[in-house]
């Protein structure tokens, strides 16, 4: 039976329609193993190997959010409840609580101990950044004898653990009268040979030879090339080397164990790991107020990294010549 000339699709035998589905099957994997032999080595498809990767991804993700996720939790908890709920979900709400706890135990001190951090790790951060930057320029845009060997040193001396050194700078500012003061903290700090190897490669990256050449064919002289050209080049660099810098004077804690006596002078890292030696006092749980104080320690690293963003993307083309 046919309409207008046209064979219905009863008049189609169902050995052609599979025919012709197997057909379209078969080329539909000649094209798709055509298009895998012309893609390179690198980006062949392959199920297992993305299923494999999301895993791994999805691994990382909880091991990175989990703590995190802890920490936000306990610190709404009581002590009792921190010991008797379920540790990654939420109980009686007494974070509020907390807080007041934790900013009047014994006259607030937590708070002179997060005044005491930000003091420490900003001016560390700050003047490590500038000594950094003018290291790594001078070894980098600089020639003189024993440029390699200085270069060596740098390298060497970062390889070497932190630690290590305490016990000399501890008998060294104890012969110079510097223990427990703000400067056994803040002087080890201000060198950092890691740093100084960082801004060194940065410069390479971002300051031309080019442009230090016509600055001093024009007159300019070579603090006045590093300050107007130099650091304003380094705005990437010096954003990461602050940070770093930041970020590993806040978290210190061998060194203003060894340094400080007084809880006046202490930093957070130290006061709360005090607080969790203790752990119980007469009037207050010092588990709780611990959890609480490094919720709250966090909070100056998230705003310095979101503070910071802007300059990685600002300047990630400041360095580009034409």
């Amino acid at each position: 039976m046919t309409v207008m000339g046209t064979p219905t699709s009863e008049a189609i035998p169902a050995r052609v329609v599979q025919e012709v589905v197997q057909e379209s099957r078969r080329d539909l994997r000649r094209r798709q193993r055509l298009q895998d032999e012309d893609a390179p080595v690198g980006f062949k498809r392959s199920r297992w190997s993305q299923l494999l990767v999301l895993i791994a991804l999805a691994a990382i993700a909880f091991y990175s959010i989990a703590p995190v996720w802890w920490l936000i939790v306990s610190s709404t908890k009581s002590g009792a409840d921190l010991y008797n709920s379920n540790g990654l979900w939420f109980s009686e709400f007494t974070l509020w609580e907390n807080l007041e706890q934790i900013a009047s135990y014994k006259g607030g001190i937590f708070l002179r101990w997060m005044w005491n951090s930000i003091f420490y790790a900003t001016v560390t951060a700050a003047v490590t950044t500038v000594i950094s930057i003018a290291a790594g320029y001078g070894l980098s845009r600089f020639v003189f004898r024993g440029q390699k060997l200085g270069m060596a040193i740098v390298i060497g001396s970062f390889l070497i653990p932190g630690a290590l050194l305490t016990v000399p700078l501890y008998v060294l500012f104890a012969n110079l009268g510097l223990l427990n003061t703000p400067w056994a903290v803040l002087l080890p700090g201000f060198i950092s040979a890691f740093n100084v190897y960082l801004a060194k490669v940065y410069v390479d990256g971002a300051v031309p030879e080019e442009l230090l050449e016509a600055a001093r064919l024009d007159g300019a002289g070579e603090f006045r090339i590093f300050v107007s050209i130099v650091m304003r080049l380094m705005l990437t660099g010096g954003a990461t080397i602050f940070l770093l810098s930041f970020v590993g004077s806040w978290n210190g804690f061998f060194l203003p164990l060894t340094m400080l006596r007084g809880q006046e002078q202490w930093t957070l890292s130290l006061g709360l790991y005090s607080w969790l030696q203790t752990r119980a006092d007469q009037t207050v749980d010092l588990t709780s107020l611990t959890i609480t104080g490094a919720l709250l320690s966090t909070i100056p690293l998230v705003i310095f990294m979101v503070a910071m963003s802007r300059y990685w993307r600002t300047g990630v083309t400041l360095g580009a010549v034409k």
